[in-house]
């Protein structure tokens, strides 16, 4: 068995993004194996079971992966991941993967996708609400897809954003009030919010959502209303039902399940689109183990390599 480390050495986005739309393609036509997250709550966070079988990349296995948010207060990145691969003939463990910073890249790759199906622009004035590691990965992914003329940002500590700013000057970068931003042409929001922090009458016609920030019960970025003006793509329904930003709208009885206008997946493969230039489209994200899987199949042909003895 081998353990990679540094395995985000070397990856380039368009590769990463190109793998995880192929692993959306075959979602969209039920051609993995893939159970819903298992969560596991902590005193001051969770964790994440995440298994699947992807046999177009003939690679199976699975990633564990917590979320703290006090952790940059202690040193520690607020999301951390390992990734088991196995052989899919005996099932012998044959790879264990740092996948931190992966989770990073194929949650960016998967909003990259997203807007490359659902921006009714190629050329984008681009709105990001957070400044952590996941808006980055946003940035970086969807700048591989799109044209970005401007990005806007909102964070809460104007530190963060100067720092965020500095990281993508080759664009033109400012920021702006948490409105001001959602006048975008996408937006991107990446927070651990558990109330709605976009209100609907910010967002006007024709754009699109990346809502990364949700991925656990009880959390929501968007206003409630706003998603019944729009249309909701979803990566996978019974992860989003329960985790996803549609989570608390639906337990709550304002936001129907049945609304879902599809999945990413389905989107991909052309079976289902947005509706028009003026429709206000939503990717509801909440991380998928194919995902995981596919820029796993990449990672292993980079980084350091340690040879552990197994069984």
């Amino acid at each position: 068995m081998q353990y990679y480390t540094d395995t985000d050495m070397g990856l380039d986005f368009r590769q990463v993004n190109l793998a995880v739309e192929s692993a959306f393609a075959d979602h969209g036509r039920g051609l993995v194996q893939m159970p819903p997250k298992v969560y596991v709550t902590l005193p001051y966070g969770d964790f994440r079971t995440m298994p699947a079988y992807l046999p177009s990349l003939a690679i199976a296995g699975v990633k564990i992966v917590n979320v703290h948010p006090d952790n940059p207060a202690k040193g520690y990145p607020t999301v951390m991941a390992l990734t088991v691969i196995l052989d899919i003939e005996t099932g012998r463990p044959t790879a264990v993967i740092n996948a931190t910073r992966l989770t990073d890249m194929r949650t960016g790759a998967a909003g990259a996708v997203a807007g490359k199906y659902l921006s009714a622009r190629k050329e984008i004035v681009l709105g990001v609400i957070g400044t952590g590691r996941q808006a980055q990965a946003q940035v970086s992914a969807i700048s591989r897809e799109l044209s970005i003329r401007q990005i806007k940002i909102w964070g809460r500590k104007p530190e963060h954003i100067r720092r965020f700013a500095d990281r993508f000057m080759d664009f033109p970068c400012r920021e702006s009030s948490i409105e001001d931003t959602c006048d975008c042409d996408v937006l991107v929001t990446t927070t651990p919010s558990r109330t709605p922090i976009i209100r609907s009458e910010w967002i006007h016609e024709g754009t699109h959502i990346n809502a990364i920030g949700a991925d656990a019960p009880g959390k929501e970025e968007l206003d409630p209303a706003l998603l019944r003006r729009a249309q909701v793509f979803v990566d996978d329904p019974v992860q989003a039902i329960h985790s996803g930003e549609v989570n608390v709208p639906i337990s709550q009885g304002m936001y129907r399940a049945a609304d879902i206008a599809g999945t990413l997946g389905e989107v991909v493969i052309g079976t289902k689109k947005r509706a028009g230039p003026d429709t206000i489209t939503i990717f509801d994200s909440t991380g998928l183990a194919i995902q995981d899987l596919a820029i796993a199949k990449i990672a292993m042909q980079h980084g350091k390599i340690i040879d552990l003895p197994f069984p």
